[in-house]
């Protein structure tokens, strides 16, 4: 049975489908689909596993066409995103076009940015096939690309018709991704849900090991929350800034170490710690609470510490240029407590950069 979730936007609603078996379900798709013309973009590790199949479940009632792009955070860049483009008016498709994202977050990135350009706007539906895609990325219509100077720096917003996130593709996912997907998962204890941030605790063994109905339940509590925050702040001018935890550290690190060495979950995990981290400084976490976010981090399997090669300036430097920056100002995602994050500017560059060098000590 699947579970099924709303993003509300008013008429720009859409649903979340949460289960086993989705990718093949044609229910699930149709009812968001408003002409005649399908694309998938896929990548070259997922087309293997999942392209087919998914072509075999529309293609008796659609036009069905595909491109399959490279994989990896490397090729989110303007020019094989153009590839879409060159698919698209190579098929001589039309406005009534559905976009379908099947893949990880630079695939749901990179076509929900394509779907907000073609001919000025088409519709595209998210089918995530990894844990961070499913429980962050898909949902909430963000899209865009990476810069060399920074990650996520070209993009639009562009709100998916559905999410259909699909439980049985997590069985194909690397160790190493799962991993990643946690980070974000654990996200949305930490800045709103201490009774999640209990529960992860209590059940982090399951999710590593890929229990089916832990990772449900995981899944449907972020998307509930990511849901929340989206609907009351779709463009971020605001609280949706919140789900931000750990990035500003996350991107430095992803952009300094060159797109790809660091998955985003990996960079995102260590970010949360050190977001911790400055929130001691601070006088707001104990160091109790900043052992207990470190503790989480690592059992999930990510790093905890930033790697050694970017120096404290270097990283204040890329975090420099970043989306929060207003005004010339740094503006970061710390926590107040565990289960309660704020958005500010009020703390001490020495104290940034004393987190930047290292895990506070006393």
């Amino acid at each position: 049975m699947a579970r099924t979730l709303t993003v509300e936007l008013g008429d720009r609603g859409y649903p979340i489908y949460i289960g086993s078996g989705l990718l093949t379900d044609p229910d699930r798709y149709r009812p968001h689909i408003r002409g005649s013309q399908l694309m998938i973009v896929t990548n070259e590790t997922v087309a293997p596993l999942y392209l087919e199949a998914v072509r075999q479940t529309l293609g008796g009632d659609y036009r069905v066409r595909d491109v399959v792009l490279p994989d990896g955070e490397v090729y989110k860049t303007l020019e094989v995103w153009n590839r879409i483009f060159d698919a698209l008016l190579r098929e001589r498709f039309s406005r009534d076009a559905t976009l379908i994202a099947l893949g990880g977050g630079v695939v749901g990135d990179m076509t929900g940015f394509a779907a907000a350009c073609y001919q000025r706007g088409v519709d595209f539906i998210q089918v995530p096939t990894t844990l961070l895609a499913q429980v962050d990325s898909s949902v909430g219509g963000k899209t865009g690309l990476n810069h060399p100077a920074g990650k996520n720096m070209i993009g639009a917003f562009h709100q998916p018709r559905a999410v259909i996130a699909d439980t049985d593709t997590l069985v194909t996912l690397p160790q190493r991704e799962l991993s990643a997907g946690l980070a974000e998962v654990m996200k949305y204890g930490f800045i709103r849900d201490p009774a999640f941030l209990d529960w992860l605790e209590s059940h982090m063994t399951e999710l590593v090991s890929r229990d089916p109905e832990a990772l449900a339940q995981a899944i449907e509590r972020s998307c509930e929350i990511k849901a929340l925050i989206v609907a009351d702040d779709e463009f971020e001018s605001g609280r949706r800034a919140l789900l931000n935890l750990g990035h500003t550290f996350g991107h430095a690190i992803e952009t300094g170490m060159g797109y790809g060495a660091w998955l985003h979950g990996e960079a995102v995990g260590t970010g949360i710690r050190m977001a911790a981290d400055l929130s001691a400084r601070l006088g707001w976490l104990s160091d109790s609470d900043v052992e207990r976010v470190r503790r989480l981090v690592a059992s999930a399997n990510l790093p905890t510490e930033p790697p050694g090669e970017l120096s404290p300036e270097r990283m204040l430097e890329l975090m420099a240029v970043d989306k929060k920056v207003i005004a010339g100002q740094l503006r970061l995602v710390l926590l107040k407590q565990l289960g309660e994050a704020v958005v500010t500017s009020d703390f001490d560059r020495d104290h940034l950069l004393a987190t930047l060098a290292g895990p506070m000590t006393r």
